[in-house]
């Protein structure tokens, strides 16, 4: 059942709240850290609901929903920005490039390569997150720090022997899924892995736009950004719980 738009509205706000009072805590302004409303499941009115108390951020996990929910959305509202958050798969590839604005989760050079081949197709500028799994129960992403550091070797290849690749194709990030448990010491050793994996990357590599830490959901999202997070992904504690049956 959608809530109404008051209450989105007002657990945005909550959101902002919580954010504002994590970044503070060490020193951050609330500034430096932007809120993705995650619409997995939740229907068209929901992310309307949600643009209209300030969100331009949204995430969803599966290219068929995106493509079913969003062109409806753009064509009326402006300046919204999609991530795919969900895992890639090759065959999905073109769709997805067709209706995201960024894909976070890239977690084997395979798609990755795949994602640099096929982006010509594009107009719009794509924004890319490379995914390093620290503990999270799925699996995805790289599996280590020098599996992702093959892939930034990658995208410099890509960068030093294709035209203007750096205005069409922005490494702009790492993001990361902690895992899910109550014992927030290893949610901070998650958030702590990724964020040194960020200063490894910016060590040997000085790509134009990677300055970003996806990391932080609703259940963990205050330790995330305590922890450096610049993007949390937000769905429960704006929508409520998602329905299922859709999935």
């Amino acid at each position: 059942m959608l809530n109404s738009a008051a209450v989105i509205a007002e657990n945005i706000a909550r959101v902002r709240e919580r954010i504002a009072k994590a970044a503070e805590s060490t020193g951050r302004s609330a500034d430096d850290v932007s809120l993705m409303a995650v619409t997995k499941f939740h229907p068209a009115e929901a992310v309307r609901c949600a643009y209209l108390a300030g969100v331009r951020c949204f995430g969803e996990n599966r290219v068929q929903e995106a493509q079913a929910k969003y062109p409806p959305i753009r064509a009326s509202l402006e300046s919204i920005s999609l991530h795919m958050i969900g895992t890639l798969q090759k065959n999905k590839i073109n769709k997805a490039l067709a209706i995201f604005d960024a894909v976070e989760g890239i977690g084997s050079i395979d798609i990755l390569t795949a994602l640099l081949a096929r982006v010509a197709s594009r107009e719009e500028p794509l924004r890319l997150y490379l995914e390093l799994h620290t503990g999270e129960d799925s699996k995805a992403g790289f599996p280590n720090v020098d599996e992702l550091l093959r892939a930034c070797d990658v995208y410099a290849e890509f960068l030093e022997h294709t035209a203007s690749a750096a205005e069409r194709v922005m490494l702009c990030g790492l993001m990361t899924m902690a895992p899910f448990t109550q014992d927030t010491s290893l949610i901070r050793r998650s958030f702590r892995m990724l964020a040194a994996a960020k200063r490894e990357v910016e060590k040997r590599f000085h790509f134009p736009n990677f300055c970003e830490l996806s990391m932080g959901m609703s259940n963990d999202f205050e330790v995330a950004i305590q922890e450096g997070s610049t993007l949390v992904r937000i769905g429960t504690a704006i929508f409520g719980e998602r329905d299922v049956q859709h999935g």
